[in-house]
């Protein structure tokens, strides 16, 4: 069974997919330093507008994109949901808990919870199939396209809406990566040698997902098929990874295998190159283990930030633009490579037929997505 994408929703610090490829394409970065809160000082950001996101209002423009793009009317009654994030609705919980001496206004708060953003897209699309919420902190966005992947694949529908929004830019986030000395205080390097720490930026990516019989039928078009996905944990340790990358390499394997590919097959590697020292290292030794011969790699977060859960998603959508122009993105913010790697300094025209999507992260959850360029097979297995 062929599973292709025929819908994109797509925001990110740029704008749109369209803005935020151009951007990129021109080696620009969209963050900027800022001080949304008052009693924070100011640092490295890559947010959508001049003040963070509402989430769920972030989740209803890249839905209806989406819906929109794919050519399908209101109501999908039959379209199941698969609508991750790693902070979901925390921003919403820290105010209510902001003043400790003001009773909370709890009248919504269920509407808080965290499965929020796939009900509020569920409503939204007046769905009644089966509704997910993936959070596998910064692996959600590629978690919940393998969700969707595997519930059309299982018959439980044939057309899913599934992908990942993230508003992170909260105190709490904020202080937490501080705690952990993992945030930049100048800008973002993936690879680079003088890489200091990630930064946070806000986003969402979201992918109508269907059988290709579903799409060729209603004569949609198609952006690419999902060839297959790897999903595994390191059961290490709570927020580090294990350096030895065994549980890592499992899922790029899974992921090949499921594919029906071989390393020399991958035409490129949208990384998770969060620009922490200890991330891209072992990523690094990941890529050079598993594709010794050489394969063209790069991070886009030096341009839109890392935006958590939802960084697998957005990169899904930069393999599919890929696709389309068949075109690489650069690596945004690297100068100088510690790594000996095929890093893509400028945007770089080849021929791409198959490209991996990777994610990692907290607790251990390393994720693997190919991405194919669509052909139609004669004899569907």
């Amino acid at each position: 069974m062929q599973i292709v994408i025929t819908g994109i929703g797509f925001r990110s610090a740029f704008g749109d997919l369209a803005d935020t490829w151009r951007s990129l394409m021109d080696d620009r970065s969209a963050i900027r330093l800022h001080q949304p809160f008052a009693d924070l000082p100011p640092l490295p950001l890559a947010l959508i507008d001049s003040q963070p996101q509402h989430v769920i209002d972030l989740t209803h423009t890249v839905v209806a994109e989406a819906i929109e793009d794919a050519g399908l009317s209101l109501p999908l009654l039959d379209c199941g949901v698969v609508i991750g994030s790693s902070r979901s609705c925390q921003s919403e919980w820290e105010k209510l808990t902001s003043n400790p001496s003001i009773e909370p206004d709890l009248t919504n708060w269920l509407d808080t919870l965290p499965h929020s953003l796939a009900i509020a897209t569920a409503r939204y699309i007046g769905s009644r199939s089966a509704v997910l919420a993936p959070m596998a902190a910064c692996a959600t966005g590629i978690w919940s396209v393998a969700q969707a992947v595997s519930s059309i694949r299982s018959g439980a529908c044939e057309r899913a809406i599934a992908g990942a929004i993230e508003a992170p830019i909260t105190p709490l986030t904020i202080a937490g990566f501080s705690q952990m000395g993992a945030l930049a205080t100048t800008g973002c390097y993936p690879f680079d040698l003088q890489r200091e720490g990630l930064v946070l930026g806000e986003a969402g990516a979201v992918f109508v997902i269907e059988t290709a019989e579903l799409a060729r039928a209603r004569g949609a078009k198609i952006y690419g098929e999902v060839l297959g996905f790897g999903l595994t944990n390191d059961a290490y340790h709570m927020c580090a990874m294990d350096e030895a990358g065994t549980a890592g390499a499992n899922a790029i394997y899974q992921c090949l295998d499921r594919s029906k590919l071989m390393p020399t097959d991958i035409d490129y590697i949208h990384a998770h190159g969060t620009s922490t020292p200890l991330n891209d290292r072992r990523e690094s030794q990941l890529i050079a283990q598993i594709f010794p011969n050489g394969v063209a790699v790069s991070s886009t977060k030096g341009g839109t930030g890392h935006t958590l859960g939802a960084s697998g998603a957005v990169g899904i959508a930069f393999c599919l633009q890929a696709i389309a122009t068949q075109t690489l993105p650069p690596c945004v913010g690297l100068k100088n490579s510690q790594f000996d790697l095929d890093l893509v300094r400028v945007p770089r025209q080849t021929d791409l037929n198959n490209l991996l999507c990777l994610s990692f992260g907290f607790g251990g959850q390393n994720a693997a997505m190919a991405i194919g360029k669509w052909h139609l097979k004669l004899i569907d297995n």
